[in-house]
């Protein structure tokens, strides 16, 4: 199967006079939900779709608690979750402090295996 996609016009105001650019634009032919997924993986496995839900689940809520303990969580197939900061600048190290820090949002970087799966998608233009 092959992932769609479709030109999107954007100007460059940058320059002078302004260009109009073309880029490809991934489309969507849906979203694929918690109970897909194990559906998914229970047809691919001998464990049943309730259980697969759980462990799904499970899985989200243990992230949740490892980033918040401030940990880094790596999962050799699938890739490594880790909390970024983002906050206001402080003149010296001595005024830094929690005040600073407006909130944290999570950074994931895929593993090398699902890399090379995406590396092997063919595409086809949407006309």
């Amino acid at each position: 199967m092959s992932v769609r996609f479709k030109m999107i016009p954007k100007q460059n105001n940058l320059v002078s006079p302004p260009e109009v650019k073309y880029y490809p634009c991934a489309v969507s032919k849906g979203e694929v939900q918690l109970d897909d997924l194990a559906r998914i993986i229970a047809g691919r496995s001998s464990m049943s779709r309730a259980d697969c839900y759980g462990v799904i689940m499970a899985l989200s809520d243990v992230i949740g608690e490892a980033l918040s303990n401030g940990n880094i969580v790596k999962i050799d197939s699938l890739g490594t979750f880790q909390l970024i900061l983002q906050g206001t600048a402080a003149d010296t190290e001595e005024a830094l402090g929690k005040s600073n820090i407006k909130g944290a949002k999570i950074s994931y970087k895929p593993s090398k295996d699902l890399k090379s799966k995406i590396n092997r998608i063919t595409y086809k233009r949407m006309r």
